[in-house]
């Protein structure tokens, strides 16, 4: 059973599915609250940084650094070099994956920087990527950089 929290990433990314855009989602927890949500919206908003965590950052808004580095981050997919460089950068202590099998981000680099990471492993974000990567590899490909 997906925790709520996951679930609320994993509605996001489907989301941002029924856009038009690349089906990843995001979510910032403190204190077992939902402080900032996003999904993915680079087409969606002709952007180069609206990642899915990036969303997330941007729609809690400004914080103390405190409440950062009291959170839990949840994405849907692992975290490319730039989501991973705001979690490093705001003290964000957690994050919790929900899988890692269609694109492995910078989990060392996040673990070296003492970020704790949670992956799951989850079936449907596994499928809901996969699907679209063989539906829209050059999208995917922009995505990441390729």
């Amino acid at each position: 059973m997906t925790d709520k929290f996951m679930q609320a990433a994993i509605d996001e990314a489907k989301l941002g599915l029924k856009e038009g855009g690349i089906p990843i989602g995001s979510v910032l927890v403190h204190n077992g609250e939902i402080i900032g949500r996003g999904h993915n919206r680079r087409i969606q908003n002709g952007s180069c940084v609206l990642h899915g965590e990036m969303d997330a950052l941007e729609n809690a808004g400004r914080q103390p650094a405190n409440v950062y580095q009291e959170s839990v981050i949840y994405t849907t997919l692992s975290p490319c070099s730039m989501c991973s460089g705001a979690i490093a950068l705001y003290g964000i202590p957690k994050v919790v994956i929900a899988e890692n099998q269609t694109f492995l981000g910078e989990e060392t680099w996040l673990k070296s920087k003492g970020v704790e990471l949670e992956v799951l492993q989850d079936k449907t974000c596994i499928q809901l990527m996969t699907d679209f990567i063989e539906q829209n590899p050059t999208l995917w490909n922009e995505d990441i950089g390729v």
